[in-house]
C-alpha cells in the first residue's frame, strides 16, 4: 500500500458489518481498505454453531461463516490490514486513520468496531468461554435444551434472556447482585411469573466450576458472606455491552454508553463517516442485523461519494 494512497472507503472493524460493507463498497468499484483489528471476524468467531443466519439450513460454524465473508470481500477487491486502529482524525478531509504512528487516508470511513459483552473478569470465565459461558440466548439457547442454566444480571436484558431460555432449559436461575432489579416493572413481573425462573438476590459469582465445560457456580451471599455451589450446565452474562469506541471520543458523537449515534441513515455526526453493526446497535446484537446495517453503510458511502466528489 502506497504511503499517500487515498482510499475511497476505509472500514474500521471486520465482523459481519465490516465485511458486508466491504463487499458492497468494493462491488461499487470503490477502492476499499478494511482493518481486521485484533479479532478478525468479530464476536461470531467465538461462537460454535450459528443456526439463525439465513442461507445455512444445517447451520454453520461461526469462524467458518466469518472466514467465508472475508474471502467474499477479498474476491471483490477489498484490501485488508490485520491491525487495530489506535486513533483517528476526522477534523478534515481526507480523513486520517492511524495504527500507532502509521497513517492511512480515506475519502470516507465506515466504523464497524462492534461491542463486547461486559465480563465478570474471572480466570474460569475465560477458560470456559464458549464451553457453557455465553452472552446471547438467541444465539446459543438451543444448545441448552433440557439443561439447567443461569443468567447473571438484573436489567431488562437479563429478564428477556431468562424468559427466552425457558423455551429450552428446564430451569433458569437468575442471579442479581442487588436486592432489587434494575429491570422495568413489566419485564420483571413477566420473569417472576415464569415458573421455570428462580430469582437469587444479593448474590455474586465467585467462580465458574468445570474443566472442559461448565458444571456449576460458586456463589457468595453478599449480605452474609456465605458461600454455596449451584449446579448448572451453562451461564449467560447479561450485565451490559461495552462498545469498542474509546478511540473515537471527540471525533464523532457517542451516546452516554459509548455507542455511535446515527444522524441520517448510517451517517454519523461527521459527514462522510458512517457506522454499522454493534457499535451502534445496543438492542438486537445479531449477526444478520449487523450484516444488513453494513450493507446500508456501504450503499450510503457510495451515494455520499457520488454526491461529494
Amino acid at each position: 500500500m502506497a504511503e499517500n494512497t487515498i482510499y475511497d472507503v476505509l472500514i474500521i472493524g471486520a465482523g459481519p458489518a465490516g465485511y458486508t460493507a466491504g463487499i458492497y463498497a468494493s462491488r461499487a468499484n470503490l477502492k476499499t481498505l478494511c482493518f481486521d483489528g485484533w479479532q478478525p471476524g468479530g464476536w461470531l468467531t467465538t461462537t460454535t454453531m450459528v443456526e439463525n443466519f439465513p442461507g445455512f439450513k444445517d447451520g454453520i460454524l461461526g469462524p467458518q461463516l466469518m472466514a467465508d465473508m472475508r474471502s467474499q470481500a477479498e474476491r471483490f477487491g477489498v484490501q485488508f490490514v490485520q491491525e487495530g486502529v489506535t486513533k483517528v482524525d476526522f477534523s478534515s478531509r481526507p480523513f486520517k486513520v492511524f495504527v500507532d504512528e502509521e497513517q492511512f487516508l480515506a475519502k470516507s470511513v465506515i466504523i464497524a468496531t462492534g461491542s463486547k459483552a461486559r465480563r465478570l473478569g474471572l480466570p474460569s470465565e475465560s477458560k470456559l468461554w464458549g464451553k457453557g459461558v455465553a452472552t446471547c440466548a438467541t444465539c446459543d439457547g438451543f444448545f441448552f435444551k433440557n439443561k439447567i442454566v443461569a443468567v447473571v444480571g438484573g436489567g431488562d436484558t437479563a429478564m428477556e434472556e431468562a424468559n427466552f431460555l425457558t423455551k429450552f432449559a428446564t430451569k433458569v436461575h437468575l442471579l442479581n447482585r442487588e436486592d432489587t432489579c434494575k429491570a422495568s416493572a413489566i419485564m420483571e413481573k413477566h420473569a417472576r411469573s415464569n415458573p421455570k425462573i428462580e430469582f437469587h438476590m444479593n448474590v455474586g459469582v465467585e467462580d465458574i466450576l468445570g474443566d472442559s465445560k461448565v458444571t456449576g457456580l460458586k456463589l457468595k451471599d453478599l449480605k452474609t458472606g456465605s458461600l454455596s455451589e449451584l449446579p448448572i450446565d451453562g451461564m449467560f452474562l447479561a450485565i451490559g455491552q461495552v462498545p469498542s469506541t474509546d478511540f473515537l471520543k471527540g471525533q464523532v458523537e457517542l451516546d452516554k454508553w459509548g455507542f455511535v449515534v446515527h444522524k441520517e441513515h448510517t451517517m454519523t455526526s461527521v459527514f462522510g463517516v458512517f457506522a454499522a453493526g454493534d457499535c451502534v446497535d445496543f438492542r438486537y446484537r445479531q449477526g444478520i442485523v449487523s450484516a444488513g446495517c453494513g450493507a446500508e453503510a456501504g450503499i450510503d458511502a457510495k451515494l455520499w461519494l457520488e454526491q461529494n466528489k
